[in-house]
């Protein structure tokens, strides 16, 4: 039997039932992943298994790392090839690791290929994918359509000027391509040389002169009007913890005059500004029916070695254990206070907080819209089998599963749409245990609406795009 069969991961009937005829053939929502919107208005026709899988993938070029491969052959001026070879030599190495469950189900699901990726193997598949690789059907455009994507939200700075997006619309392409609001970079206030570089091409971008913090706080609100004219509706926002340390327009405006003079913001400063900031894009959102995305926790760019040779973002983040309960608590707060908590969605990356962003969830519904606050799906290191599970199981038990928005990709590679597959399959799996034990009713009407909504239609219902 291939190791990608009809029953993967599904251990009961119960399950295999859910999954054939509840999940399996639900369209896709991918509503957050860092994929280049350029490819998909330019159609990319990719040459070759780099291109397509390698090119960007830090979970590939970590366990790359992990294996004692070469900088060379990861990121570095080795041949496409060979950077593919050194890859197909680390996967038989990756047992147990989610590396090795993801890259034969998309080897099976683009390409048809059964053969387990190993040294041996990988010179045949590399000949026969780029074979089919020229097709019109694993274009960019052609993998949408082949994977039924729905829409897709792509992630963009405030200063993106959006252009790929609005060809995608002017095309008329069935996949809804939209951007997402993510202004990370107007919180950095403590690092006053690129952030004075980033306010000056915001200025240009919105046609105001950011000379103060009311002019930053107008330049983004003009952004935001123009994300919105281009069909985005959702901000994210990546943060170590949620900023709730909120001060007066004056002692912002300090702030703000010190780092555009170039000096650092202190640690409490930037704390103070970011909250700030973050409290009026959340009003932003909120005014205009916008949901925002908070993905916190993570230690960044730890490898001062390698982010000074190669960048950030390059597979050398962790799970940071920064508080998060009550600073989360307060922003949150705040926004309800003000009447204007816009739809929320929740991620965390350690999973040691699962019950921390469960409970938070809760306590802001408000009778206005089911699931107004949202925790969301495994995040980052907790995207994979075990992780997802921790996640529905905390989800459940705290809150309403049957609300939950599913899953997402975060992903910088147009390989990793199976990726929803792979969290159907585990939440079809772990409610027909539930199915199977009599913990749930054999209900199929019950369970399968329920099962078929969190694949697809809660999300499509919650985010109102298109």
């Amino acid at each position: 039997m291939a190791f990608i069969h009809d029953d993967f991961l599904l251990s009961s009937p119960a399950a295999r039932r859910l999954y054939q005829e509840f999940a399996e053939n639900q369209p896709i929502l991918d509503y957050h992943n860092h994929l280049p919107p350029k490819d998909i208005a330019e159609n990319r026709q990719f040459r070759n298994l780099h291109e397509i899988w390698l090119e960007g993938d830090h979970y590939k070029w970590r366990g790359m790392r992990c294996n004692g491969i070469s900088e060379d052959l990861i990121t570095g001026s080795a041949t496409p090839r060979d950077k593919f070879l050194a890859w197909a030599r680390t996967v038989p190495q990756t047992l147990r690791n989610p590396l090795y469950h993801w890259t034969h189900l998309e080897l099976k699901r683009y390409f048809g290929i059964d053969d387990l990726l190993n040294e041996k193997t990988a010179p045949a598949i590399w000949d026969q994918t780029c074979e089919m690789l020229a097709q019109p059907e694993l274009s960019a455009r052609g993998i949408l359509k082949k994977f039924q994507i729905r829409a897709l939200c792509t992630t963009d700075d405030p200063i993106d000027d959006l252009a790929h997006h609005q060809k995608c619309q002017a095309d008329g392409l069935d996949a809804g391509v939209f951007p997402t609001f993510r202004p990370d970079k107007a919180l950095a206030v403590h690092l006053p040389k690129a952030w004075n570089i980033w306010c000056d091409k915001l200025s240009a971008a919105s046609g105001v002169e950011v000379n103060s913090y009311a002019s930053l706080l107008s330049a983004l609100e003009k952004r935001h009007d123009f994300f919105h004219s281009v069909g985005g509706r959702l901000s994210d926002h990546g943060l170590n913890h949620a900023h709730s340390h909120f001060v007066s327009d004056a002692e912002a405006q300090r702030i703000f005059a010190k780092a555009r003079g170039g000096e650092a913001a202190s640690p409490e400063e930037q704390d103070a500004f970011a909250s700030n900031i973050m409290l009026h894009v959340g009003q932003l959102n909120s005014r205009k029916g916008w949901t925002m995305q908070l993905h916190l926790g993570p230690v960044r760019n730890n490898n001062t070695r390698l982010a000074r040779q190669i960048g950030a973002d390059v597979g050398c983040d962790s799970i940071g254990d920064y508080p998060q309960a009550e600073s989360l608590s307060r922003f949150l707060d705040r926004l309800d206070t003000e009447n204007c908590l816009p739809r929320t969605i929740l991620y965390n990356v350690n999973p040691a907080d699962n019950y921390v962003f469960g409970t938070m969830a809760g306590n802001f519904a408000d009778g206005s819209i089911a699931g107004k606050v949202q925790f969301g799906s495994g995040w980052w290191f907790v995207d994979q089998k075990e992780g997802m599970e921790w996640q529905i199981n905390a989800l459940s038990n705290l809150g309403l599963l049957s609300r939950f928005v599913g899953m997402l990709t975060d992903s910088r590679s147009f390989m990793s749409f199976p990726r929803h597959e792979y969290f159907r399959r585990t939440l079809c799996n772990l409610i027909g245990r539930d199915l199977e034990s009599g913990e749930v009713p054999a209900d199929y009407d019950l369970v399968g609406s329920m099962v078929r909504n969190i694949c697809f239609q809660n999300a499509q219902t919650f985010l109102r795009l298109g």
